[in-house]
């Protein structure tokens, strides 16, 4: 042992050498295990990011809130006032503040006018939409801090090991600490939405950026580990880990779903592929997050607790996503949720849905469309049209799909069984409008199409109802805008304001609905609920409806109805009507619009023209995959 170099086991230095070359320094204790890691400061730098983002839910729960109070204060005063000088106060904000904010930040896109136009490389291949200005500032703020918390190392520790190691331990830390936002924002069911009042829209493109940050993360975190394993083994010993090392298998296990899933995250390839990506995607996460939990057991890894709280974040919202379907849509003594499918002109279907038990939504709500025989297992968000609850009749009518003639008669056999029929039976119907595109949606509109009377009859399920996050009752004049099957969000706003109107429960005076659609013959999609909307009570006083068909066959089709319903060929300046509306509204405006990137851009710049000269309000429903 004379001539053996005695090493500390402190420092792995050798116990006579105070000035070591870097050569000598040991690396095979950092290549795997907490030697190396600095725990307390990627605890710290966890604390941090959860802190930052804590502080920005404060925020904007605090705006919400505030927003609220405002809003229902405006809705009493109306109420209480009478129509000559209802809202008048309320036409102007009272400082130029928040408008300007509105104007600048909150309503701005990113440059100029783009927001959910999305970018077309070709017909085929889109490459996604542009984040607003505030969404941009956001993002960046998080992408920023995550920078900032990974490069925060020892840099004047001598042995480069051991710094790599620091990297490996805070790169997996903070790719662990990560998915658990990915995970809440990645749910129907998260509970942010209802809390802070903002759209699953919203929350899903934060989704696809913290998962796009993860697996950056997780990759630099493998990285560090191949680093230290090749200097300290040779390159041989890497594939030798990953095949044998149960504890470096599982990781890359994970690692790997999570690069199969950032290749296929691209807008191109889910436009192209959508219901492939889709279940694609959920297996792919279940599969990177059970390489972790694995990871994190067999080491074991500080970071457990994170990935147990992911594992119960979405088991629970499994769960209530399950348990909502089977108990709106299966009855032990009705069955199951049946469904009619009617093909409609212009390339679309009118689904209605006759569910087995009786709920409620409010207007601007959307669901998840179950088909089975259609799609399999694949769900869709459609918003909903029209929605109205019956009293089941006695007498029934199932419509085969073959004949669409057999009737089966439900009669009480006794009196206990009539007044049971009379306080429960029944039946709410949903009904939505699908557009023929690519996928489950054009198996659809063909199959009913090629059915007899172009009608046919399944068996499908909803899950929701979602959204429907902004209440219109407090404001004077309401401007909505539609762009073709969007007619479907707006139609039951516009429901709800006239019945509330009708029973003096609203402040509207005024209601502006601007539809534009490509041919006269897609006014057939809400045409029987247009009907039933134009024949309410009140509807000539607050309600005007303009229709522009943009490509009519024939331009003496376009004709309008009256005075309160017109209809014009061409296209729609929505900035021009926005003007227009904004200088005669009656008290506070909002304006809405559900329909092409293209239209919410235009409708978006118009307001924001107008925003800082009164009260305006703006929100876009929109759902951009």
């Amino acid at each position: 042992m004379g001539s053996q170099v005695k090493v500390s086991l402190a420092r792995g230095l050798p116990v006579n050498q105070t000035h070591p070359s870097p050569e000598s320094y040991p690396i095979l204790p950092y290549t795997t295990g907490l030697t190396g890691v600095n725990v307390p400061l990627d605890n710290i730098s966890s604390h941090a990011l959860w802190s930052s983002i804590a502080f920005l839910f404060i925020v904007i729960i605090i705006i919400r809130l505030g927003q609220q109070l405002h809003a229902h204060l405006r809705h009493m005063k109306c109420l209480s006032t009478t129509a000559a000088i209802q809202q008048r106060y309320f036409m102007h904000d009272p400082n130029w503040i928040w408008p300007a904010l509105k104007k600048a930040l909150i309503y701005a896109p990113l440059r100029h006018k783009r927001h959910n136009r999305e970018i077309q490389l070709s017909k085929a291949i889109s490459v996604g939409t542009i984040p607003s200005r505030l969404h941009t500032l956001i993002l960046s703020f998080y992408l920023l801090s995550n920078i900032i918390y990974c490069c925060l190392l020892s840099y004047g520790e001598k042995n480069k090991a051991a710094l790599i190691a620091e990297a490996r331990g805070r790169t997996g830390h903070l790719a662990v600490v990560n998915m658990v936002g990915l995970f809440v924002l990645a749910g129907r069911n998260n509970p942010l939405i209802g809390i802070l009042r903002v759209s699953f829209d919203t929350f899903n493109l934060f989704h696809r950026w913290i998962g796009r940050v993860v697996v950056l993360q997780a990759i630099a975190h493998t990285a560090c580990w191949i680093v230290n394993e090749i200097h300290a083994k040779g390159h041989e010993a890497v594939g030798q880990a990953i095949l044998h090392d149960p504890f470096i298998t599982w990781g890359f296990v994970s690692l790997l779903a999570m690069g199969i899933i950032l290749f296929q995250s691209p807008s191109a390839v889910r436009h192209a592929f959508y219901e492939t990506f889709l279940h694609l995607h959920q297996f792919l996460a279940f599969i990177a997050l059970l390489g972790i939990f694995y990871h994190a057991k067999i080491g074991p890894l500080p970071q457990m607790p994170y990935v147990i709280a992911i594992i119960i974040i979405w088991s629970n919202e499994r769960f209530w996503r399950w348990a909502r379907i089977i108990y709106r849509n299966v009855s032990l003594t009705r069955g199951c949720t049946t469904v009619t499918v009617e093909a409609l002109p212009g390339d679309a279907c009118r689904v209605t849905f006759d569910l087995k038990r009786p709920w409620q939504h409010r207007p601007g709500c959307h669901v998840y469309v179950y088909l089975p025989t259609i799609s399999f297992w694949q769900s869709h968000p459609f918003s909903i049209a029209w929605s109205e609850t019956r009293t089941t009749p006695y007498l029934i009518l199932e419509k085969s799909e073959s004949t669409l003639s057999t009737a089966t008669t439900i009669l009480p056999s006794s009196t206990k069984d009539l007044a049971t029929l009379s306080r429960t039976q029944t039946t709410t119907s949903v009904s939505l409008v699908i557009s023929k595109r690519t996928g489950m949606t054009a198996a659809l509109f063909n199959r009913a199409n090629a059915a007899p009377k172009r009608t046919l009859r399944l068996t499908g399920f909803l899950e929701g109802p979602y959204g429907g996050l902004e209440s219109l009752h407090s404001y004077g004049t309401v401007l909505l805008f539609a762009g073709g099957v969007g007619i479907t969000h707006q139609i039951g706003q516009v429901r709800d304001l006239l019945a509330a109107h009708a029973n003096h429960t609203a402040a509207i005076r005024k209601i502006v609905l601007i539809w534009t659609i490509r041919s006269v013959e897609q006014m057939e999609w809400v045409r029987p609920w247009m009907d039933e909307i134009l024949a309410m009570e009140g509807r000539r006083d607050v309600l005007r409806v303009e229709v522009f068909v943009t490509k009519p066959k024939n331009t003496k089709d376009v004709v309008s109805g009256s005075e309160r319903v017109k209809m014009f060929a061409g296209r729609v300046k929505s900035g021009q009507i926005v003007r227009r509306e904004f200088e005669e509204r009656e008290g506070a405006m909002c304006v809405g619009v559900c329909g092409p990137g293209a239209l919410a851009d235009d409708v978006r710049a118009g307001v924001r023209e107008v925003v800082t000269e009164g009260k305006v309000d703006f929100w876009e429903e929109g759902f951009t995959w």
